[in-house]
This record gives C-alpha cells, sequence and structure tokens, in this order.
C-alpha cells in the first residue's frame, strides 16, 4: 500500500472504537435491533468497524428506499435459511414502511425461486438416469 494510503487509513483507524459504536447506534435505528454479533465482533475494533461500515453502506444504497431494501433483504435471508435475519429485517421492512402483503409476497417470491432451484437440480439428474417419458 502507498505510505499516504497507509496513513490515512492508520488515522481512520485510530477512531475504530468510537466509529464502532456510530455504527451500532445507526444500525439500531435502521433495524430497531442490535445483532448479537456485534459486541463480540466488537473486541477487534479495526476490523469490525472496516466490516461493519461495508455493511452499513451495502444495506443502504443510495439507489433504493429503505422499505426495498428490507425486502431485499428479507429475500435473501429467506433463500439463506437465516432465521434469526428474518425476524430482524421483517420488523425493519415493517419499520420503514412496507405493508403486511408486500413481506408476504417477497416470501413467496423467494420461495418460488428456492423450489424452481431445487427442481432445477433435481430433475436434470432424474433427466439424466431416467431419460424422458415419450409422449
Amino acid at each position: 500500500m502507498k505510505p499516504e494510503n497507509t496513513r490515512i487509513l492508520d488515522a481512520f483507524l485510530s477512531h475504530s472504537e468510537e466509529i464502532g459504536d456510530d455504527l451500532v447506534a445507526d444500525t439500531e435505528e435502521m433495524l430497531g435491533t442490535v445483532p448479537f454479533i456485534f459486541p463480540i465482533l466488537q473486541e477487534r475494533p479495526e476490523t469490525f468497524v472496516l466490516s461493519a461500515l461495508a455493511d452499513y453502506k451495502t444495506a443502504r444504497p443510495e439507489s433504493l428506499d429503505a422499505r426495498t431494501a428490507e425486502l431485499i433483504a428479507i429475500a435473501a435471508a429467506a433463500g439463506a435459511g437465516a432465521d434469526k435475519c428474518l425476524h430482524v429485517h421483517i420488523r425493519a421492512a415493517l419499520r420503514a414502511g412496507a405493508t403486511r402483503d408486500e413481506i408476504l409476497d417477497t416470501l413467496q417470491i423467494a420461495g418460488l425461486i428456492g423450489k424452481t432451484k431445487i427442481l432445477a437440480v433435481a430433475l436434470r439428474e432424474f433427466r439424466e438416469a431416467c431419460g424422458t417419458k415419450e409422449r
């Protein structure tokens, strides 16, 4: 890394604890809760602040409103089987103005994609092993 960039990064990281505390407070404001992993990860302030800052910026891109970002997070959490994330992001979506119907539709779309993923893999194997049925 260039010396100037090293100095800039070192200056930034010298404030890791304060920035980390701000990120935790902002995340609590955004989600209505603090993810349980944050206090543990904060034991390493420099890595926490870099990771949490990237996650914070990713979770609220300028191109999406909070409601839309939370609906996407719900779909991703459902697809990943992340039940604790679903719990947090469903409530965050409600806080951001999503309706019950929007959340339900998001979950149904995520389920459709999950079902299709399973069937696509399984039926390719089935077709390879069993062939196609003559009509």
